[in-house]
Order: C-alpha cells, then structure tokens, then sequence
C-alpha cells in the first residue's frame, strides 16, 4: 500500500518544482524530502525523479502518481474537515501562506491571538508571492492564503476556491520631511509632475500604476531608484532620494525624514482570505478568517498605519 506521506512529499516536489522549495513549504528538510522520495521508488518499483541540469524532473510515472496524490490528499482533507467540524473546535494543521508585507504587518498579531484562544490548532506561516498563494490554495498544498489584487491587476479565481474579503489597503505617497508636498492636505495626480520617483521593477502593479497614471497626466515619471521590498522603497524615501506611492500595509509605522500625504485618487489594493471549498466547513478556516478581519478592523486608517475596513462574508470565486 502506498505511503500518504511520501506521496504528499511526491506531490509538493510537482507543484513547487524542486526539492529545497517542496522541503521549505512542508516544513522538512531536502535531505528529508529526498528519503521520502527514494522510499517511494522502491515501494512503486518506479523511477520517479530525474537529473536534469542542476535540478531534477518529474518522470512521466511521477506525474500520473502526483496526479493521484492530488486526488487523495483532497479525500483526506474532507475526511479531516468533518471530524473537526463534529468536533466544533479548530484543531490540528493549519498551513497559511501570505505576502511579504502582510506576513509581516498582519499576520504576528492574527497567529499569536489564534494560539492563545485555540491551543490545539497549529497554524504554520509561509511568506508566498500573492499569485502564488492561490495556486497553492487551489492545488491542496497551503490550507489557506492572504493575497491582495488590484482593480489594473485582478487575482486569477482557480474552480474550487473560495475568498472572504479582509479590507482594502489605500496607497499613500510617501515624500521626504521637508518636501513642500508635506505642506498640503492631499495631492493630486496633476501635481506630481517633476518628481524623482523611487518605484518597484517594471511588471510590478505599483510600477505600471505610476507610469500608467503620469503618462495620463501628460508627465513621464523620472524613475530614479528601483527596489523590490517596500521597505527599502521607504528607506530611500526617508534619505531624500525621491517619493514614492506606498500601500499602508506595506510601510508600516514610517521611519524618521519619511511622510505621507494623502493621494488623490490613489490606487487601492485589495485584501483576501481564500481557502478550498472543500474546507470551507473547517473550524479552523472560519476562525482563522475571522481572526483576519477581526485584527484588520482595529487598525486606525491613518496615513503611514495599518487600515482599517470591517470584513465582508465570505463569497465562491468566479
């Protein structure tokens, strides 16, 4: 008979690509991955991976089997979701995945309450690229995801899976101290001609936002310093070195020499919980969603905190 972890490990190795990335999101080590790997060849009789560069690949065997490792997990997840439904208290594994700043800037507080009211759950935090998030969701790998979307960049809505929306996340321009836009109760796009900007890399909603937004206002934005992490796009800020639009979640308190201004109209992002639908009757799905909203409604929306927008019922994507 097969081995549902092994298969499980199979299955993780086919959806993140390789094993380091498959170790990291099932919290083992590659070394540990590779064991389970091996096992299942001997146990299967069947070359599963293959050497291919540096990396490996899945045999066309390894494929069918993933497939069907896929299918069984699902059963599995089912069968779990009606013991802890019967049992009415959110227990066992609870695997999270969310984006950096939400990781960051949400989701201490939301674990940290979840593990002092429900000591018999186990919720684990893996820090994922939004649109990543949902495939993992849709795919039976993370139980969970905090994912945002744009109105210019929408979440992809994968059959089977479900959202509730968290709020949504106002975007600030953030200027260095002293800068004459400090001065102003809010900023219009039309002002912000003759600007040094500090933006993310092209392909990045924030990026073509900007260009997109100064082209329509007959400016093109002088883009002086790029970064990846909001963060850094804030530090650099901070040292005089340009202004940048922000999302609030993403810059936190603001560090000394840095400001926001209000924008207006400023480009929102929204925030999303989505899990599978066939857990959708979990304890643990339904506390942890509203334990998300829960914190995200207590934050003051204020220019450089956390917003704050009460939770709205949870809805299938289409």
């Amino acid at each position: 008979m097969l081995d549902l972890s092994r298969l499980r490990a199979l299955h993780a190795v086919s959806v993140h690509g390789s094993v380091a990335a498959a170790a990291a999101a099932l919290g083992y080590t590659p070394s540990a991955i590779s064991q389970q790997i091996t096992k299942l060849e001997r146990e299967t009789r069947t070359t599963l991976l293959e050497r291919r560069g540096r990396g490996v690949a899945l045999t066309e065997e390894a494929r069918h089997l993933a497939d069907t490792a896929q299918q069984l997990l699902a059963i599995v997840e089912r069968a779990e979701t009606t013991l802890e439904e019967r049992r009415g208290q959110p227990s066992g594994l609870l695997t999270v995945a969310a984006f950096a700043s939400a990781a960051r800037g949400l989701l201490p507080g939301v674990l940290a309450d979840l593990a002092r009211r429900h000591p018999a759950l186990d919720v684990r935090l893996t820090e994922v690229d939004p649109h990543l998030s949902v495939d993992l969701v849709a795919r039976g790998v993370t139980d969970l995801a905090v994912a945002h979307d744009w109105d210019i960049a929408p979440l992809p809505a994968p059959e089977g899976v479900e959202q509730a929306v968290i709020g949504d996340d106002p975007c600030d321009l953030v200027v260095p101290a002293g800068h004459p836009f400090t001065a102003r109760r809010v900023v219009r796009r039309t002002d912000l001609g003759g600007q040094r900007w500090v933006c993310q890399p092209p392909g990045r909603v924030c990026h073509d936002w900007l260009v997109r937004t100064m082209r329509t206002a007959g400016f093109e934005p002088d883009i002086a310093h790029v970064a990846e992490e909001n963060h850094t796009i804030v530090a650099l800020v901070a040292a005089g070195l340009g202004i940048a639009v922000v999302p609030r979640l993403g810059t936190g308190a603001l560090p000394p020499g840095a400001v926001a201004v209000p924008l207006e109209p400023g480009p929102v992002r929204r925030l999303y919980a989505l899990w599978r639908t066939g857990a959708a009757r979990r304890p643990a799905i339904t506390e942890a969603v509203a334990t998300l909203q829960e914190h995200w409604s207590r934050a003051a929306p204020l220019p450089g905190d956390l917003p704050s927008v009460p939770g709205v019922r949870a809805t299938p994507r289409q």
